[in-house]
C-alpha cells in the first residue's frame, strides 16, 4: 500500500470561484441552475461567514434540493456537507433542514451507511487505523456516535493485521538503514495513518527481528518522524 499522510483528513473543497468587479449599474448575475446571485454578499453563509444571497426570484427549496441533488450525483455526501453546499448557496437554515429532513427520509442522505462505506474503503485503501478513520468522520460532520460505530467494525486484530501488511510492504526498502533509523522509517508511518504508538513500535520491532536484526540493536522507546 501506497504510503499515505493523513490529511488532517481535510473536508470538501469550497465550491465558490473569484468575485469578478462589475461597473456600476451592473446587472445580476444568476448562478445557472441554482437561483444564487453572484457577486453580491449576504449573512447566508454557515458560522456566521457572508455568502452569496438568493435572487430574490429563486424558490429556496428548489435551490436546496438541486444542490444536494448535483453534489449527490458527483460522490456520496455527509449531512452536513450538504448543509454546507446549501448555506453557501444562501439557502436559509430553515428551508436546510426541511429538505435534508426529507432526502434522509428517503435514504438519500443516510450518515451511518456513508460512514461504514468510508472506513471500509479507507482503511482497505489507504490503511488507516481506527483513531484516523474516527478523525476523518466526525472532520466530515459526521455524528460522534455515528462515527464510533462504523469505526467498530474494524476490529483490534485486523487493525493490527493491516499495521503489519503495511510494515511488511515497506519493510525491504529500509535495509540499507541503520536499525534504529529503520525503527524511526516505519513506525513514523504507522503514526501517520493513526495507529497507537504502543501497537506501532511492537509490530515494527517484531518485523525486523524477523528480518534478521538483533533485537539489541533496536532501541527501548516508540520512535517516529
Amino acid at each position: 500500500m501506497a504510503e499515505d499522510r493523513p490529511e488532517p483528513f481535510g473536508g470538501p473543497a469550497s465550491d465558490g470561484g473569484p468575485v469578478r468587479r462589475r461597473p456600476r449599474g451592473r446587472r445580476s448575475e444568476t448562478g445557472t441552475g441554482t437561483g444564487v446571485t453572484r457577486g453580491r454578499r449576504g449573512r447566508g453563509g454557515s458560522g456566521g461567514e457572508p455568502g452569496p444571497e438568493l435572487d430574490p426570484d429563486a424558490d429556496p427549496e428548489s435551490v436546496a434540493r438541486t444542490v444536494a441533488l448535483n453534489r449527490l450525483s458527483a460522490a456520496p455526501q455527509t449531512r452536513a456537507q450538504l448543509d454546507a453546499a446549501m448555506a453557501r448557496k444562501g439557502v436559509p437554515e430553515e428551508v436546510r433542514d426541511g429538505v435534508l429532513d426529507r432526502f434522509t427520509d428517503v435514504g438519500l442522505v443516510d450518515d451511518a451507511a456513508y460512514a461504514r462505506a468510508w472506513v471500509e474503503s479507507r482503511h482497505a485503501g489507504r490503511g488507516l487505523a481506527r483513531r484516523a478513520l474516527g478523525y476523518e468522520l466526525r472532520k466530515r460532520g459526521v455524528e460522534p456516535a455515528v462515527a464510533d460505530d462504523a469505526v467498530e467494525t474494524v476490529d483490534p486484530e485486523q487493525e493490527e493485521a493491516t499495521a503489519r501488511a503495511l510494515v511488511a510492504a515497506r519493510l525491504p526498502s529500509t535495509r540499507r538503514l541503520e536499525p534504529v533509523a529503520r525503527t524511526r522509517r516505519l513506525t513514523g508511518l504507522l503514526a501517520r495513518k493513526g495507529y497507537p504508538p504502543g501497537l506501532a513500535f511492537r509490530v515494527v520491532r517484531e518485523a525486523l527481528e524477523s528480518d534478521g536484526v538483533d533485537g539489541m540493536d533496536l532501541p527501548d522507546d516508540f520512535l517516529a518522524d
